[in-house]
């Protein structure tokens, strides 16, 4: 079980095994729920349309077919989850 101490500020640093497990990264956004039994939820906020639109259009770059990117995404991924 992993622990955090809250700051004079309120703060609570995240312990690196939680981070890691929840694939935090500096920067991440995170929502913390808070229930009936007084118990707090901490999980990561998705990546919103809006927050990486234009991020990968690179003026130049030749268009790519739907086929293509499959192509791409199935080799790289290839003895990775045999």
């Amino acid at each position: 079980m992993a622990t955090a101490t809250i700051t004079t500020k309120g703060q609570v640093t995240i312990p690196k095994k939680v981070r890691e497990y929840l694939k935090l990264h500096t920067g991440d956004k995170i929502e913390i729920i808070v229930t009936e039994k007084r118990e707090a939820v901490i999980r990561p906020i998705s990546k919103k349309v809006d927050d990486i639109f234009c991020k990968l259009h690179k003026s130049g770059r030749r268009p790519v077919s739907t086929e293509g990117m499959n192509d791409a995404i199935r080799n790289r991924m290839k003895g990775k989850f045999t």
